[in-house]
């Protein structure tokens, strides 16, 4: 999956984690303990730059059942994927 660089207004988030500098399977396993530790519909911020988190991330959202609410990648090159908790 090819992610476009693309200027977005904060969005709103409850929390943020950041993964940069990890790899799979990092940033999936810290994303699962940050998305159990808050409450339903509570929405969780994730920055990454391992490329294939874009493909882990949109199935883990299937898998579990969290919404992966949006996903691009910002003017420095990072990755950002906002997730609402189910």
């Amino acid at each position: 999956m090819e992610f476009p660089a693309e200027k977005r207004e904060a969005a709103p988030f409850d929390r943020e984690l950041d993964a940069k500098g990890m790899y799979c399977p990092l940033p999936i396993l810290k994303t699962k303990k940050a998305l159990f530790e808050m409450d339903s519909g509570q929405v969780l911020r994730v920055l990454a730059t391992d490329p294939g988190t874009a493909g882990d991330f949109e199935a883990f959202a299937r898998q579990t059942g969290n919404a992966l609410i949006s996903s691009f990648k910002n003017d420095d090159g990072v990755f950002v994927f906002h997730f609402r908790r189910k």
